[in-house]
């Protein structure tokens, strides 16, 4: 049977840095890591790259097996986790092998939720989270004149948006009445549909699929007003879930994700988690979230490497900061915080010019969210303004003038 001191079960951004945090502290324990898909790891922000043709397959991995190699630990892909038994501390895999471990990270992420819609399961459609969906999709594109997509958050529009410049005729629809529901606000949200309907595609926002049928090799989508919308392949990007299905009966706490505490600790006895199938501390409302973003997979798995490692000294996690950057047509679109928030409590300062836009949120002076169109701005930089509550008192205006340049000053200032 074989074992590991460190188990890793995942292979993307939350477990690789969870292995170079444990190798930091551990350079010779026994490690493994696991993973279903049949690749050397890659992100899957590149996907979209992929599908449209302007990175390759074999060019987008982020660890070569070399790096593995250097780093004891063995690389096992096309290997996937089927059940757990914390009390025997065993991972037991598809074929039925079976991994013995002594401290189990799982950072086995999110896959694509797809919708009860009536026919749907019936005919062909693509999803986009692997590699292999995205060289499917660059293939079925390539035999297409008409596209379907299911979904107007990131996934969905950076495919509708690679399908329209490969020369089909493309129609989104959307359940919420604008695109990127919950990273963005209405204002933002209409420049960019502005620049969807120019370069030709259809978006049917506050519309809901309610019937899916082959329709003579391709399919047809009745939305909820009686409209039939035809296409030569079919989208789902209806967001995602957690991968837990593998963990029933093993004890761990699942909600939306599997719970975990500050130190990316599960219920489970030397049983760690992060990434996109852990729910966290969210930093806003103080609740256990999940947050499917590349910053929080990263800090999580570092904070769970240096914890399983038996690091006292880690800093604990300080809880969930969305941070979104979407390129649409070559145009920068960025948010971060409560960007889309309102009501009272929140003071919300619009500044809108002819191309470009920005909305910064403010509570008691502090930053809580910043979102701009076409009006690029440091990220990480607003990030830490948020999450150290800075007081921005008699800056403030300079700040609502230039909160690029303010930020750093202040920043700066506070480094030193």
């Amino acid at each position: 049977m074989p074992e590991a001191k460190y188990l890793l079960v995942g292979s993307s951004h939350a477990g690789l840095e969870a292995l170079r945090a444990i190798r930091r502290l551990d350079a010779d324990g026994s490690m493994a890591m696991l993973t279903k898909d049949s690749q050397l790891p890659y992100s899957p922000t590149v996907l979209p790259y992929v599908m449209s043709g302007r990175s390759k397959p074999d060019a987008v991995i982020l660890r070569d097996r070399a790096f593995f190699d250097e780093t004891g630990c063995v690389y096992a892909p096309g290997q996937a986790a089927q059940s757990l038994d914390t009390k025997a501390r065993l991972v037991t895999l598809a074929d039925g092998v079976q991994w013995r471990y002594e401290r189990l990270l799982i950072a086995t992420g999110a896959a694509p939720a797809i919708p009860p819609i009536p026919g749907l399961q019936s005919v062909p459609f693509h999803v986009l989270r692997t590699l292999d969906d995205a060289v499917n999709l660059r293939t079925r594109m390539g035999l297409a004149r008409r596209a379907v997509v299911l979904g107007a958050g990131l996934v969905g529009l950076h495919a509708a948006e690679t399908l329209a410049e490969a020369g089909l005729a493309v129609s989104v629809i959307e359940m919420k009445n604008q695109v990127l529901p919950g990273y963005i606000d209405a204002k933002a949200s209409e420049r960019i549909e502005a620049a969807f309907a120019s370069h030709g595609i259809k978006l049917l926002l506050g519309r809901t699929a309610t019937q899916v049928a082959a329709l003579d090799g391709g399919v047809s989508v009745t939305t909820d007003d009686g409209r039939a919308i035809e296409g030569d392949m079919l989208l789902v990007a209806t967001g995602v879930k957690s991968c837990t299905e593998w963990l029933a009966g093993s004890g761990v706490e699942i909600d939306r994700g599997v719970l975990v505490d500050d130190r990316m600790r599960t219920s489970a006895a030397d049983v760690w988690a992060a990434g996109d199938v852990a729910q966290g501390l969210d930093f806003a409302s103080g609740e256990r979230q999940v947050l499917g973003i590349i910053p929080t997979a990263v800090e999580q798995g570092r904070i769970a490497g240096f914890d399983m490692a038996g690091d006292a000294k880690q800093k604990p996690w300080a809880g969930g900061l969305p941070v979104n950057t979407y390129r649409f047509f070559g145009r920068p679109a960025v948010s971060v915080g409560q960007a889309a928030a309102e009501g009272d409590g929140f003071e919300v300062v619009e500044q809108e010019q002819p191309r470009k836009y920005r909305r910064i949120v403010l509570a008691d002076n502090r930053l809580v969210g910043i979102i701009t169109v076409d009006d690029p701005f440091d990220a990480g930089i607003m990030g830490e303004l948020i999450r150290r509550r800075v007081d921005l008192g008699a800056m403030k205006d300079a700040f609502l003038a230039d909160p690029t340049q303010v930020g750093r000053r202040l920043m700066s200032e506070m480094w030193r």
